[in-house]
């Protein structure tokens, strides 16, 4: 569907690159817009843009034209609403509804006075407020235009350029351009997913804190034992650490539910195994030989040898400095964290995704070695600097180790080292490792260790250590970490019998969850079977086009010519979508859908033949309010594949073992083969 999409979008834009300038010039309006600036992404869509001119479909002077006079405007337009309206504008909707904002955009023109106007165009948050507040606040006319077309002729070729290099570096990329781009979008995605996760279980979770922490206050004040008076001194409102204190026992409830969460799924096989191999696989096609490059170096810097070399050189600083109690918690947390994982290894004996030359206890599994000990190592070491420096640079901080983070954990899971349950675990372990570490380590007295000192020294022991640990084993775990393409074989007379058994009886997501059943499979090529189908009435799903998308909206669409929801067996997406029409139903219209995924395995007797299994469907369509068009799978799967049946000659139905039948599958799965394997079976 992406893939259709994107192509169509580009093929639109080669016909009418006007609209993309257009777009581009109220993109950039909006960013400085209040609340509209800080919803529309302006600034993805423009570097989206922007990536097409390597290829011809955009020129690079009209979109830089476009870009910086829709900044002018739109800085311009929110500037013209200050100076008008005062004051009152902010009591209108929705401004009225973020006071936050206006309080942070306005603390930050005060501080920067009139250069805020520039800097404000690189900052998020306070970008769409500043330009109203300068109006509001008094700023002259013609100062604030010099200082708003230099922040646009700044602004905009920034965004310009960066795109176009991105076009320009995956058009050298050629064929693995496309698995490089989905990945990057992957990894943006997890990672905004788990910075609001955060922020959200943060924001629900602390007040529910501060009402526990209340009423254990008021029963420890009631009691006259060792245990009441150290949680009346560690749940003192006056010290100083109060607030950190509460974001770390939110950290450990959290993380240590999610991590037990997590083993008891591993231990008693739930769900979540099967979300694992669903995740793998549709990492591991998504590999190419630059994504490996990069990804086997980000998971060499967490290695043993560099974690070793950071702990040591950060140990001999606080050994140096006589931080004594500091250095004790630095190696227990360490060298803590290293050995429970080992034993929790060691004790589940869990087998890795693949064959790839670990021996002794790592060859095991759960949890991830790497993901535990380098969320420890890192953020404890972000936790130790971000207690000494200036709130403003926390932050900073906190990101930058966080980020570091996620990204070794995430190649764990590209290359194939281990299961996404594994990485999930180790996260998990390792962040309720950390927290109960950092409240007992903030039970005492705070020691000097130069934070900002340590900063420096941590990263050049990291990019030190990490550079020459890539540069003496890239080339081996290039080896090591090579996706090797194994599709096993089955023989077409043993398929045809028995074997098509081996194959899932129901379609597996993404998630884990196990959705209707697959009773379909086909030997040989897709472009046979559509054919054969398409004299019966089948027909080729519509493509993924902004116009396609758009019928959903309207209630006149005929059901045939909607484009099919995509869905996910076992990490893969269908490589064949194929729709019938059907009778019609209550109140629009129904139809057939039939949904084809690979296998990992080829059928062979003299020659070889592809393999794949299908669920076929009925789907009602409704109008709601006769606005839009809304489509409900039907529970019944026996109708669907019966019509199926009756268009493929030499087809037979076979019942699964006992218990797979339930009140709308009796079990049964339609085979069907080409002719040319149905020849080499015979033979």
């Amino acid at each position: 569907m992406m893939t259709s999409l994107v192509s169509s979008v580009i093929e639109f834009l080669t016909a009418h690159p006007h609209v993309a300038y257009l777009t581009v010039f109220l993109l950039a309006l909006s960013e400085s817009i209040p609340i509209i600036g800080a919803v529309v992404p302006g600034t993805a869509v423009i570097l989206a843009l922007s990536a097409l001119v390597p290829s011809g479909v955009l020129l690079l002077w009209p979109l830089l034209v476009a870009a910086t006079s829709g900044a002018i405007a739109g800085d311009g337009l929110s500037f013209w609403l200050g100076h008008r309206y005062h004051r009152e504008i902010l009591g209108f909707w929705p401004m009225n509804r973020h006071p936050e904002l206006i309080q942070r955009s306005e603390a930050f023109f005060i501080r920067h006075g009139d250069k805020s106007v520039f800097l404000a165009r690189f900052t998020p948050g306070v970008r769409a407020f500043v330009p109203l507040l300068a109006g509001m606040l008094g700023m002259t006319v013609r100062r604030f235009y010099v200082v708003n077309v230099a922040s646009a002729l700044a602004w905009a070729p920034s965004h310009i350029l960066s795109g176009v290099l991105a076009g320009a570096t995956f058009s050298i990329l050629g064929a693995t351009a496309k698995p490089l781009a989905i990945l990057l979008v992957v990894l943006v995605a997890a990672g905004w997913a788990v910075l609001h996760i955060v922020r959200w279980t943060l924001r629900r979770g602390i007040p529910y804190l501060i009402v526990a922490v209340q009423r254990l206050r008021s029963w420890a004040g009631t009691h006259n034992t060792w245990l009441s008076r150290s949680l009346i001194r560690l749940l003192d409102p006056s010290r100083s650490e109060a607030r950190a204190l509460a974001l770390l026992a939110v950290l450990l409830v959290g993380a240590a539910w999610l991590f037990f969460g997590v083993l008891e799924d591993v231990v008693n096989g739930d769900p979540l195994l099967l979300a694992d191999r669903a995740i793998y696989r549709a990492l591991q096609d998504l590999r190419s030989t630059p994504g490996d490059a990069v990804m086997i170096a980000i998971t060499e810097l967490g290695d043993t040898k560099v974690v070793v070399a950071v702990t040591m050189v950060v140990l001999l600083w606080l050994l140096w400095k006589r931080a004594w109690r500091t250095a004790a918690y630095w190696l227990v947390a360490i060298a803590g964290a290293s050995a429970l994982n080992t034993v929790i290894k060691v004790a589940l004996h869990r087998a890795r995704p693949g064959e790839l030359l670990y021996s002794g206890w790592s060859a095991f599994s759960f949890p991830s070695g790497h993901s535990t000990v380098n969320v420890v190592l890192y953020g404890f070491l972000a936790f130790l600097i971000a207690r000494e420096i200036r709130p403003a640079w926390r932050l900073a901080v906190a990101l930058g180790a966080a980020t570091l983070i996620f990204l070794i954990a995430f190649s764990r899971l590209y290359l194939g080292a281990h299961w996404f349950s594994d990485v999930l675990g180790g996260l998990a372990f390792g962040s309720a490792w950390l927290a109960l570490l950092g409240l007992s380590y903030l039970r005492r007295q705070a020691e000097r260790i130069e934070s900002g000192s340590l900063l420096a020294l941590g990263c050049a022991a990291l990019i030190l250590a990490g550079g020459f640990n890539i540069y003496r084993s890239h080339a081996t775990d290039s080896g090591r970490y090579a996706f090797k393409v194994e599709t096993p074989t089955m023989a077409a007379t043993d398929w045809w019998a028995s074997d098509w058994q081996q194959l899932p009886a129901r379609r597996i997501d993404l998630t884990g969850d196990t959705n209707e059943p697959l009773t379909f499979q086909w030997a040989g090529g897709l472009k046979e079977l559509q054919d054969i189908l398409q004299r019966n009435g089948w027909r080729a799903s519509a493509a993924w086009t902004p116009l396609n998308a758009l019928n959903w909206l309207t209630s006149q669409a005929d059901p045939v010519g909607l484009p099919v929801i995509p869905l996910f067996a076992s990490g893969r997406l269908p490589s064949l979508t194929l729709v019938r029409p059907h009778s019609d139903g209550a109140s629009g219209g129904s139809r057939l859908v039939l949904r084809l995924w690979v296998v990992d395995f080829e059928l062979t007797n003299g020659r070889t033949s592809p393999l794949w299994m299908g669920s076929v469907v009925e789907e009602h369509l409704y109008h709601p309010l006769s606005l839009v068009t809304v489509s409900s799978t039907q529970p019944d799967v026996n109708a669907p594949r019966s019509t199926l049946a009756a268009a493929l000659d030499g087809a037979r139905l076979l019942s699964r073992a006992e218990g797979t039948a339930d009140a709308d599958w009796d079990g049964q799965v339609l085979l069907a083969r080409h002719a040319d394997t149905q020849k080499t079976i015979a033979n």
